[in-house]
């Protein structure tokens, strides 16, 4: 396996904005913990980022929200990327449109994608979804993704395991994997 961990959305809109999950301070220590193990190991850590513009399809559906150049859109300070970390933005709910982020994969030689971030039910899903087209591999890390509420996290979270066959792992058992990279 050579895994990528991917950090979707957690930007100062969706963990302390308008459009935040309620429990989204509860999984930065995972995400953490996570990017740091994935780093020492020479793990690749992307983070996909939304940054809109005003004529957006999205902005239709939610309003205007992490907009091109505000203090929103930003990466939230405690899970700062480092360097030799990839930031990839994003003007739909799927890291894989139009970021080129399939591309930095396979030159990457990565086969599995690991998911964390915000919302499961939306960004996380979409991003998944086309994990599974792109025919990656795919985990999705329970305790460091969230959702607006527990239905729509446990909802998305069946879907991608039932539906996209993806891994529905904790973080401790992520850390175990990057371990033995």
């Amino acid at each position: 396996m050579r895994p990528a961990l991917l950090v979707i959305d957690m930007l100062k809109e969706f963990v302390y904005g308008r459009l935040k999950s309620p429990t989204a301070v509860e999984i930065i220590p995972a995400i953490r913990a996570l990017v740091a193990k994935a780093r020492e190991k020479n793990i690749p850590v992307i983070y996909l980022a939304d940054r809109h513009y005003v004529f957006d399809k999205e902005i239709s559906m939610w309003g205007p929200h992490a907009m091109q150049d505000s203090e929103e859109a930003f990466i939230i300070d405690e899970l700062k990327p480092g360097q030799g970390d990839i930031v990839l933005y994003k003007r739909s709910y799927s890291g894989f449109r139009d970021t080129g982020l399939s591309s930095v994969l396979r030159d990457l030689g990565v086969d599995t994608v690991i998911l964390t971030g915000i919302h499961t039910h939306i960004c996380v899903l979409h991003t998944a979804i086309d994990a599974f087209y792109e025919r990656f591999n795919i985990i999705v890390v329970k305790d460091a993704v969230t959702a607006f509420s527990s239905e729509d996290h446990e909802y998305a979270l069946r879907y991608m395991e039932k539906v996209l066959g993806a891994r529905l792992l904790e973080h401790k058992d992520v850390l175990n994997i990057f371990e033995r990279s």
